[in-house]
Formats: structure tokens, sequence, C-alpha cells
């Protein structure tokens, strides 16, 4: 997502990206949504690492038909069964949050000073943070 939406690709489309970077996407003029896999016309956007096997699996049952994506899910045994319920910040405990966020916190300032000019060069309003 972040790649398209710097190629002003995406501006006025809805898009999902991993959750520590779901507040860049307004930068490229595009609605952020909090889902795992969103499908917007002909692009399909994945929140992560699983939900991007998500996002494959339906790109390969539009371009090749459900039984096609079935049979490729069936192959890699993809049933997923997490051992916790931390895989997203609604379901983790902030003792486990809060540490993650913070190995993130470099990186997204990095992240959102490129989208800042980035979101000039596009001519979309910076958004501020609430």
């Amino acid at each position: 997502m972040l790649i398209c939406g710097a190629a002003g690709l995406i501006k006025g489309r809805q898009a999902t990206t991993h959750w520590s970077a779901q507040h860049l996407p307004p930068f490229f003029g595009t609605v952020p949504v909090n889902k795992r896999v969103v499908v917007n016309g002909n692009m399909v956007f994945a929140a992560g690492v699983t939900s991007g096997i998500d996002g494959a699996l339906y790109v390969a049952a539009r371009l090749r038909g459900e039984d096609a994506a079935n049979s490729i899910q069936l192959d890699m045994e993809y049933a997923p069964e997490p051992p916790f319920n931390t895989g997203t910040p609604e379901t983790a405990p902030a003792d486990i949050l809060d540490p993650t966020r913070h190995l993130f916190e470099a990186s997204m300032a990095r992240r959102e000073e490129t989208a800042r000019r980035i979101a000039n060069r596009l001519g979309v309003s910076i958004p501020t943070r609430t």
C-alpha cells in the first residue's frame, strides 16, 4: 500500500496496511480500512504477513477460480489456528502491545516524514494527528 500510495496510484481509494502504518494512508489521499484484506477495483491490499496469504488466495480465485484457490490453500495446508489471541492491537493486551509499538517508533517516524513529503508532492492535505 505504501509504495502504491507514494506512486499516486491509490488516491481516493480504500486500502489497508499493517496496523503500525494505519495512520499513513491519508498522506496519499487514501482511506484507511482496518481489515485484513481490502479489495478495491483491480487492487488487493493486505494488512500483514498472514493476511497477505489471504489476499493472494483471493487473487488466485479471481484469476483461476475458487477451485484453484481452494487447491492452493489445501496444498499449503493453510488453516490458521494461532496459539495466542494477540494478532491485532484490538486483541493484544497492553503489556504486549505497548513494547511492540515502541519497537516501531523510529521506523514509523521515518516513514511518516517520507509520507509528508509525498503528500506535498501529490497535493494531498497533510493530516493532523488526533
